[in-house]
């Protein structure tokens, strides 16, 4: 047998041969494996771990990961890893790598992954994670761009201490039917807030690798306690949340119980419902056509919130075209729930019946500094007509800023008659739970006849115009008005005021039963005026003067806004001689939710009828001067009175002295605060 030698080329087939042979017999992709675990670990900020890698090498290569374990942060008391997954599968379109170096995953699958998320008390949770993840593709440059999605079996708890939530996530893929495409569905039970919460979503198993023709779909449906949220529609682009047309529909008792679910604060108010468009645009989640009601009022108009900075950015402009006031007390601190108001639930009736049996009237409950600091918002709200039957405001304009906790809202108007009351309130965090809070009130042609008309009644005409400021700090509204200084100045000219109201108050029975039956009798008003000081509190007269036709009316005494007592005095001088006219003081104590009004029963008893000339009591006022004419106008009577007064007014006998008409023991003293009592 001849024996052929054989070339050097053909040794290094052979060898090349075994090599291919001997790789293919012993390779094994799990060789890799330490380099995914490092590079996973890398990425995520946590040690991550694979037990299996299998590659299959082909146009579209497809990766195999089995045994996936991702751990907790270091020093996470959290029993178990963070998540597991049995097996992911990725199929990778390499072409689209290469030539644009975006990451596109024609499919996704993912069997039976497990995520245990958890929050402790002090903050920390598991779920947080320094990677966020490649852009999403723009269009053409680097980005992750997902196709199918197939979810096997999976499970997620949720465990979070701060929203009081502890639920259970079901999520899974259902496959592609004649009358269904693929779905990706959840449905979640539990708790959260402290409320029972289920929910359910339907959407897309097909995520990113869309046409515009054919966008993901939506249908989200979350009941949390009696708080339901609906939203509805597509996204063009799911992973961006780009080109969305979504209908929202949010109902529920409280819009409060709204915070721990979108996460921005919201206040406490009675029963309601909203519907709007949801859009996605340069970072901004808007809601349009916003469309429904708080309580007894209407609203309308559109938000918009910026979720990226550290405190959330809201926008928020709302119109309605009728509004009750007693909606939004919960804003001050007081319950928004009317006892009649549809759909209010048992608890917030009975927080409205402990409120109405509580002694105090001005709002003592603190105010949530938290919630205040939680974003900053800007609201811009007109309503166009003041629902309430004892409500004498006719429209609202106000625009409220809250930045860092600090509340600014300029202007704050209201429309009476053809007059405005204007405020301009800031208030800001002081130290710990208390607020420092400053508020300037101008009373502009304030129209009695349109205040008279809510009393139902006692009737009246003329003009009304002041000024009031108010400085403090406190816990709630009762602390800033107890503790608080400030000033209040009313004045009033011209027209007419229900004789009732003079009447009463110098007990002329006779005529005041009239006025009550009905009957017309009204006094002409020359001038009003009010002047209080509020010093720590307590809210003192330094002027108070009515004088009509009828009578002249004085005022004495203090409101303590501390403690809501009341120790005030009136005093008539009839300028007519009337049977049934017992000129003695009336007395109003008591509390200001309860006042008791009746007559000094001593001085009744001991009364003799003495006069103060007029013009002692208003020349002490021409200081006030400016004022009166910013709130009533240049031409008014108190400005004419005053005046008046001022020119007949003789120097020569010193401070308080009046007319030659005027008795000597008059002209002789210092104008007294009130009238003062002849002794017997």
């Amino acid at each position: 047998m001849t024996h052929r030698r054989l070339r050097w080329w053909q040794y290094s087939v052979g060898a090349i041969v075994a090599a291919v042979l001997a790789v293919a017999l012993l390779w094994r992709w799990d060789w890799f494996t330490p380099l995914v675990e490092r590079f996973a670990s890398a990425q995520l900020g946590r040690p991550v771990t694979v037990q299996h890698l299998h590659v299959q090498l082909a146009e579209n290569p497809r990766l195999e990961l089995d045994g996936i374990s991702i751990a907790n942060p270091p020093d996470f008391p959290a029993p178990g890893p963070f998540a597991s997954i049995a097996r992911l599968t990725l199929t990778l379109n390499a072409a689209a790598y290469l030539h644009r170096r975006a990451i596109v995953v024609p499919a996704l699958e993912i069997d039976q992954p497990v995520v245990n998320a958890r929050a402790l008390a002090d903050g920390r949770n598991n779920w947080s994670f320094p990677f966020t993840g490649p852009p999403a593709d723009g269009g053409g440059g680097a980005g992750v761009r997902i196709g199918d999605l197939r979810i096997v079996d999976g499970h997620a708890h949720v465990v979070d201490p701060a929203f009081k939530a502890d639920f259970n996530l079901a999520i899974a893929t259902a496959e592609k039917t004649a009358e269904h495409p693929s779905q990706l569905i959840v449905s979640t039970t539990g708790r959260y807030a402290n409320q029972p919460i289920s929910g359910h979503f339907i959407g897309g198993a097909l995520l990113s690798l869309r046409d515009k023709s054919n966008p993901y779909p939506v249908d989200l449906t979350v009941e949390n306690g009696p708080t339901k949220i609906t939203l509805k529609g597509s996204v063009a682009d799911p992973v961006a949340f780009a080109g969305s047309d979504l209908k929202v529909a949010l109902s529920g008792q409280d819009m409060a119980n709204l915070t721990a679910l979108i996460g921005v604060p919201a206040p406490t108010t009675p029963p309601f419902h909203f519907a709007g468009t949801v859009t996605y645009a340069d970072g901004r989640l808007h809601i349009d056509d916003l469309a429904g009601a708080v309580g007894a009022t209407d609203l309308s108009g559109s938000l918009a919130m910026d979720l990226a900075p550290q405190r959330p950015v809201i926008d928020i402009n709302l119109r309605s075209r009728s509004v009750d006031l007693g909606d939004f007390l919960g804003v001050l601190g007081r319950s928004p729930t009317g006892a009649a108001t549809p759909g209010a639930t048992p608890q917030q009736r009975a927080a409205v019946q402990r409120e109405n049996a509580s002694p105090y009237l001005i709002p003592r409950a603190p105010l949530d500094l938290p919630r205040l600091r939680a974003a900053d918002v800007t609201l811009r709200f007109h309503g166009g007509q003041i629902a309430g039957r004892f409500v004498p405001l006719d429209d609202v304009v106000a625009e409220v800023t809250v930045k860092g906790g600090a509340i600014h809202a300029h202007p704050l108007s209201f429309g009476v008659g053809r007059g405005r009351i204007s405020a301009d309130i800031t208030a800001a965090p002081a130290d710990g739970q208390r607020i420092h809070a400053r508020s300037e009130v101008d009373f502009r042609q304030i129209d009695l006849a349109r205040l008279m008309s809510a009393t139902h009644s006692f009737g009246g005409a003329g003009i009304i115009g002041g000024h009031a400021t108010v400085d403090g700090t406190g816990a709630s509204i009762g602390d800033i008005l107890g503790g608080g200084n400030g000033e209040l100045k009313l004045f009033m000219t011209g027209g007419d005021l229900s004789a009732l109201l003079v009447d009463l108050s110098g007990l002329e029975f006779g005529r005041a039963l009239m006025s009550a039956l009905g009957v017309p009798d009204k006094t002409e008003v020359r001038c009003l005026v009010a002047d209080f000081m509020l010093a720590d509190g307590l809210l003192s007269t330094r002027t108070m003067l009515l004088d009509t036709q009828e009578a002249n009316v004085t005022g004495s005494g203090d409101i303590n806004l501390r403690d809501e007592t009341i120790a005030y005095q009136l005093r008539t001088e009839a300028k007519h001689f009337s049977i049934g006219s017992l000129p003695a003081p009336i007395d109003i104590s008591g509390h200001l939710r309860t006042p008791h009004i009746a007559p000094d029963a001593k001085v009744m008893a001991l009364r003799g009828g003495v006069a103060i000339g007029l013009g002692v009591l208003l020349t002490p006022l021409a200081a006030l001067l400016p004022t009166i004419q910013l709130g009533l106008g240049e031409n008014n009577n108190c400005a004419v009175l005053i005046g008046n007064a001022r020119a007949t007014h003789n120097p020569a006998d010193g401070p308080g002295s009046a007319t030659a008409d005027t008795p000597p023991w008059q002209r002789k003293a210092t104008p007294p605060a009130a009238p003062p009592v002849a002794q017997p």
